[in-house]
């Protein structure tokens, strides 16, 4: 499958470039007000919530084809500095046409306060460099907020340029290092310890006391699995064998079973940051060996890489960014965009949200500060609380910029998610 293609070449997170670029459609124009030049002094003035700035449901519900009259106010302009490389383009892609999309539902629905929303979306280009060039083009055009990348290497580089004077979401990262509150740097959904301690106590809840991690030093694939060992071991449990691997490249795990075969039992759990072939890779191969009884739990990375469509999946446990049911929010949103688009199916579809909910949360923070000044709007940014999105619900008031969300817990079972719970 294409996703395989696509995430081999992340070997050792090393950064390939693949140049595509695009802005949304009429909302690229460079010659806009900057919003800097607003009234607002930039000041610490104080959040004033007024309530949600978007009635998501009402928006949901929209005809395309009767919009209200269209809003004539100063627009809210929303920036997005996008990775399209083979890399990350598997997520930053679809999610680079929803936002639009969604911006022209509000756009339909009269606006925001009688404003209306304008998306402008820069390739980062496969390059720490231009990444910085993208968001300054971002900010040069008057982007009140930015959208970033997942990886570090590029969402650095545009925290650099906003100077934490411009509030970033990272949509789809777990990286915790990316948030920074102070900085105007917000994570959207869990990071790497909020999945993999959900994923931890969940095995121990399920009467499995023994367990072994596949593990890449580094950030994602080192971090996840020494999470996961912590809190394993914390709740009772015994780690009793972590292994190395080349994540997003070995398949061939002969060495790894040869060495696990004198030491496992056959009840235990494995935990990893890998990727969906290599899980079912690794699965088969211990399966030949004789171990038929191990629980395989992953990370989000299983979702990104189409687990529910690997071969010898039944059975895989993982953790998501948002569980899907027919005719939830989440399916009339990518329903509704097939629908305006002639049937195109957005992939990396349990991520999508996270996009839109950006977006949400930098209107919700414009909305509750009524300003335009970017600082004064991550001010209004931090102190939200209880925001419902497309992803659930969202703090950042009294947080490091990190929301403490739920994870949801799924399990394949016939090619789809099953959900186990929510923890």
């Amino acid at each position: 499958m294409r996703f395989k293609y696509l995430l081999t070449l992340l070997l050792a997170f090393s950064m390939v470039a693949a140049a595509c670029g695009g802005d949304s459609s009429d909302s690229s124009d460079a010659d806009s007000t900057d919003a800097g030049e607003s009234d607002d002094s930039g000041d610490s003035a104080p959040a004033v919530s007024s309530g949600p700035a978007v009635d998501i449901d009402a928006i949901l519900a929209v005809d395309l084809a009767n919009c209200a009259e269209a809003p004539t106010g100063d627009p809210i302009k929303v920036g997005m500095a996008m990775d399209f490389s083979e890399v990350v383009g598997f997520v930053d892609i679809p999610g680079s046409k929803l936002v639009p999309y969604f911006a022209d539902r509000i756009n339909c629905a009269g606006g925001v306060n009688g404003s209306p929303v304008e998306v402008r979306v820069e390739d980062v280009g496969g390059d720490a460099t231009t990444a910085g060039v993208a968001a300054e083009t971002l900010l040069d055009w008057g982007a009140h907020f930015l959208i970033g990348p997942p990886f570090a290497d590029f969402a650095l580089p545009i925290l650099q340029a906003t100077n934490g004077e411009v509030p970033l979401f990272v949509a789809a990262s777990t990286e915790p290092t990316l948030a920074d509150i102070e900085n105007n740097s917000f994570l959207v959904t869990f990071d790497d310890a909020g999945q993999s301690i959900a994923a931890a106590e969940y095995a121990l809840e399920q009467g499995i006391t023994r367990a072994f991690v596949f593990t890449q030093p580094g950030p994602y694939t080192g971090v996840n699995p020494d999470e996961f060992k912590a809190a394993f071991e914390a709740g009772g449990g015994e780690i009793v064998s972590e292994q190395t691997y080349v994540w997003g490249g070995d398949t061939d795990f002969s060495a790894q079973v040869s060495e696990l075969s004198g030491i496992l039992e056959g009840n235990e759990a494995f935990f990893s940051a890998a990727l969906g072939f290599q899980v079912t890779a690794l699965r088969g191969q211990l399966e030949g060996a004789g171990f038929d009884g191990i629980t395989y739990m992953g990370t989000d990375a299983l979702d990104a890489t189409g687990i529910q469509f690997e071969d010898n999946a039944d059975g895989v446990i993982h953790t998501p960014h948002i569980f899907i049911e027919a005719g939830d929010r989440n399916d009339q949103l990518l329903s509704g965009y097939a629908d305006a688009n002639g049937g195109e199916q957005l992939e990396s579809r349990g991520f999508m949200g996270l996009y839109v909910d950006s977006m949400l949360l930098g209107i919700q923070g414009v909305n509750d500060c009524g300003c335009t000044d970017p600082a004064q709007i991550g001010a209004a940014v931090a102190a939200i609380e209880g925001f419902d999105g497309f992803s659930g619900s969202i703090t950042y008031a009294g947080t490091n910029g990190i929301p403490p969300k739920a994870v949801p817990i799924v399990q394949v079972t016939g090619g789809a998610d099953v959900l186990l719970e929510t923890r």
